[in-house]
């Protein structure tokens, strides 16, 4: 689908406050929504494929939560018609719960400020309920046949001292809750017994954590006296080096790119129709029954997109900064702006190419640079940054930022295969940040395919006679079930995303080249509840015939849903992917096991993949950039010459 424009302009601008308003008063009209329901989930469809933006217009999908325990409802809405087009009553205990909603937060606590049970395991303990904050967590699936079809949240507890306190230094061990947010109901309360609660703060910004502040730094100012080299059209349609990409912003997945595309020569050449970070989970690898269970979806469970920071310059981003604001709904239909939730800006990337020739004499230096699309949510005790890269020579990169606090617990005495010690008695269960890309892959239309590409080491014999020879074997992942793929760093293993109905002008057809960092997948069993939720995190690759439902890797409703939703039921249709319309779901993450330096603060981890041109080009894409763009007294770029520039 190629859109004008006009079309792009309409069909992907961000979502206004008038029209969540629309969206509501549409809802209320229709009788969907009232006092006793709740938006659990609003975000923008895009266009139906091949229908043209136009022709869909602008639709909601809406997740309507009831308070009172009557079924939710998931609704879609067409603002551009006026009315409902849809409304699917659920059964939760089948399809699994909606989303947290940020008014139970409160309820864990309050409930288990009431409780019998909850205030007996406290006063063992000698804490003052008032002091004590819980940790609303979600539920899971495990065998607890009760908690089917009822909504759960679990709760660990944490000691605040005073209101400014850290109280993620002092976790209250052996004391679990399980609570009923509908019926506002404590189901369950889990004693094991008392261990000793760490006594040592955690406050990062109190003079006994930091010492003197360092008074060493010298200011670091980046200006762009002529401004920025990006343009920033329709509110969200950004133009930057040959690059053109509708940013788009979503409740449940933050940040996502619509309609990336390369200016080649007089063709506007498409790359990906959609790229966003469809899913994220946190397994923890702790077997105590205090925290077994713990594994939260942030996307599913919680929506990144809702806890997007208003981010502020000098902190967040530095430079010459161009913002976008996106709107979203709370769970009343109201709008809400995010102020500054996006940030965009160029940075200098060191050298781009670069020769210095002995025959010719001729010395030759690019600079590189990129644009960096990003936000940055905060879900509980993590922050996370998401982070896109355009660069001048066709590469895109995405990276993840993981900063915050680690999640505490005890530190037992005679220590843990499980738990790192981060200062005396403090714990922190070793776990997993765990994502999944979503690349609806569109290089030179939709007619795409996937090759796994392995390197060969050739055996010394006939032909090889030295033994120094190797090559690269290319498979063609031919249906889904042939696409469901496993990283491997010994075969340098990549895969090629290709349009073998577009040539380049050797004949081969154009492409573009996934390189996963690495990492290890779920570390949990396969036999394991996590492992069935998770299931896309337990390989690094599944390719998908395109589908318009298909947009999660977990599937639509993955709190405390048992599993097997998703890419598992993706793929077990099995269709065919070979010169097909596909999306490339891509598993990396980080393995975290919690190091002292983490405590109090943990300094920023990071980890992504990166997507480059394969033969997408004719030649080299950036022989025009030009050798000083900064315009400064310069020795290096002197193409006749020797100067030297570093």
């Amino acid at each position: 689908m190629t859109l004008a424009p006009t079309e792009t302009a309409s069909a992907f601008r961000l979502a206004t406050a008038e029209e969540i308003l629309d969206v509501r008063a549409i809802l209320q009209r229709e009788g969907h929504l009232g006092q006793q329901q709740r938006i659990a989930y609003l975000g923008l469809l895009d266009p139906a494929r091949g229908s043209g933006a136009l022709t869909s217009g602008r639709r909601f999908r809406v997740f309507i939560h009831d308070v009172s325990g009557a079924a939710p409802r998931d609704v879609v809405v067409s603002t551009t018609q006026q009315k409902v087009l849809s409304a699917v009553e659920l059964d939760t205990a089948a399809t699994g719960e909606l989303p947290v909603l940020e008014e139970e937060f409160e309820v864990v606590e309050a409930l288990l400020a009431t409780d019998g049970r909850w205030l007996k395991a406290l006063a063992d303990r000698g804490l003052d309920v008032g002091k004590v904050r819980v940790a609303p967590l979600s539920a899971g699936v495990f065998e607890y046949g009760e908690e089917k079809g009822r909504r759960i949240l679990r709760g660990l507890a944490f000691v605040q001292d005073f209101p400014e306190d850290s109280a993620w230094a002092h976790p209250v061990d052996g004391l679990v809750a399980y609570v009923d947010v509908v019926s506002k109901e404590v189901t369950q309360v889990i004693d094991l017994g008392a261990m000793p609660i760490p006594a040592e703060h955690g406050n990062y910004t109190h003079p006994e954590r930091t010492g003197p502040i360092r008074d060493t730094q010298k200011p670091i100012n980046i200006t762009q006296p002529e401004g920025p080299s990006f343009t920033v059209a329709g509110g969200n349609h950004v133009e930057w080096e040959k690059w053109s990409v509708d940013v788009g912003f979503d409740v449940r997945e933050g940040v996502v790119l619509h309609n990336l595309a390369f200016q080649d020569g007089g063709r506007k050449r498409q790359i990906i129709n959609r790229a966003s970070i469809a899913e994220m989970v946190v397994p923890y690898g702790d077997p105590s029954p205090i925290r077994s269970w713990q594994n939260y979806f942030d996307t599913g469970e919680y929506l990144v997109g809702q806890y997007a920071n208003s981010l502020e310059l000098g902190c967040d981003c530095l430079g010459e900064i161009t913002y976008l604001s996106p709107v979203i709904s709370d769970a009343f239909g109201n709008p809400r702006e995010i102020r500054n939730g996006i940030c965009m800006h160029e940075e200098d990337w060191s050298i781009l190419s670069k020769h210095s020739d002995l025959w010719s004499g001729v010395t030759y230096t690019r600079r590189n640079r990129r644009l960096v699309i990003s936000f940055f949510t905060t879900i509980g005790n993590y922050d996370y940054g998401f982070y896109w890269y355009l660069y001048l020579d066709g590469t895109i990169e995405f990276e993840a930022k993981a900063t915050g606090i680690v999640f505490t617990s005890a530190f037992p005495e005679g220590g843990s295969d499980n738990i790192s010690q981060l200062a005396p008695g403090l714990g922190a269960p070793f776990h997993q940040h765990l994502f999944s890309a979503r690349l609806d892959m569109a290089i030179d239309g939709f007619t795409n395919r996937v090759e796994e590409e392995d390197v060969i080491r050739q055996a010394m014999g006939p032909g090889n006679e030295r033994g120094n020879a190797f090559s690269r074997r290319r498979t063609v992942l031919a249906r889904e079930s042939e696409g469901v793929r496993e990283a491997d760093a010994r075969a340098g293993r990549t895969w090629i995303i290709s349009n073998p109905e577009s040539r380049n002008r050797l004949g081969e057809p154009v492409g573009y080249k996934l390189h996963s960092h690495n990492q290890p997948t779920l570390l949990a069993d396969p036999d394991s509840s996590i492992a069935r939720r998770a299931a896309f995190a337990t390989k690094d690759l599944w390719v998908t015939r395109y589908a318009e439902d298909e947009r999660y890797p977990t599937g639509d409703f993955v709190n405390q849903h048992a599993g097997g939703a998703g890419l598992p039921a993706y793929v077990a249709q099995d269709r065919d992917i070979d010169g097909q319309d596909i999306v490339v779901w891509h598993t990396f993450g980080l393995t975290h096991f919690p190091r002292v330096e983490d405590w109090p603060i943990m300094p920023v981890d990071t980890v992504g993949f990166k997507l480059r041109p394969e033969g997408f080009f004719d030649r080299s894409p950036v022989l025009d950039v030009p050798a000083n763009p900064n315009k400064q007294v310069s020795s290096c770029h002197s193409e006749g010459g020797s100067g030297a520039c570093h």
